[in-house]
């Protein structure tokens, strides 16, 4: 984790005029985020969801995705990233993934709630065992599948994230 950094509004201003900008000229939903790295922007992502028919294309992702490709890594530690608004689960565990260090938002979750998009379901879900979740998960060749894992843990090539 890199030292704690002095979090700068004119990034998190971006992200809402993005975000902004992104419902005025009908693209997409009003999420926007950026990644910045030594106080420059490497990546920048507006949610696209309807746009590009992907329900995983938030602007947090999209964001993660720039930053990843301009810096040819999959390792954001270093980063930062700002966000228009508090990042919904799936958002969150990207961020997790990526390894920035730091998350700064503008609206919370409770005002995406205000606005129709309401996440308190999906955190609801993620805390209940499988067989209680409203989505049916079963696990399947749990034995067959384990042999995926035994050839990365072989592989002498394997990248570890």
């Amino acid at each position: 984790m890199m030292e704690s950094r002095k979090p700068n509004p004119e990034f998190l201003r971006r992200a809402i005029e993005l975000a902004t900008r992104n419902v005025v000229s009908g693209a997409g939903g009003p999420f926007a985020a950026l990644i910045v790295r030594d106080g420059q922007i490497v990546g920048e992502g507006v949610n696209t969801v309807t746009a590009t028919h992907d329900p995983t294309a938030h602007g947090e992702v999209n964001a993660i995705r720039a930053a990843s490709k301009a810096l040819s890594t999959f390792t954001l530690t270093g980063c930062e990233l700002y966000t228009s608004c508090e990042p919904c689960p799936m958002c969150l565990a990207a961020s997790y993934w990526a390894r920035v260090d730091a998350i700064y938002y503008g609206a919370s979750a409770a005002d995406a709630a205000k606005a129709g998009f309401d996440d308190a379901f999906l955190y609801g879900e993620m805390r209940k065992n499988n067989a209680d979740r409203k989505l049916p998960a079963v696990q399947l060749l749990g034995d067959e599948a384990w042999v995926s894992f035994a050839a990365w843990l072989a592989s002498a090539s394997k990248i570890k994230y």
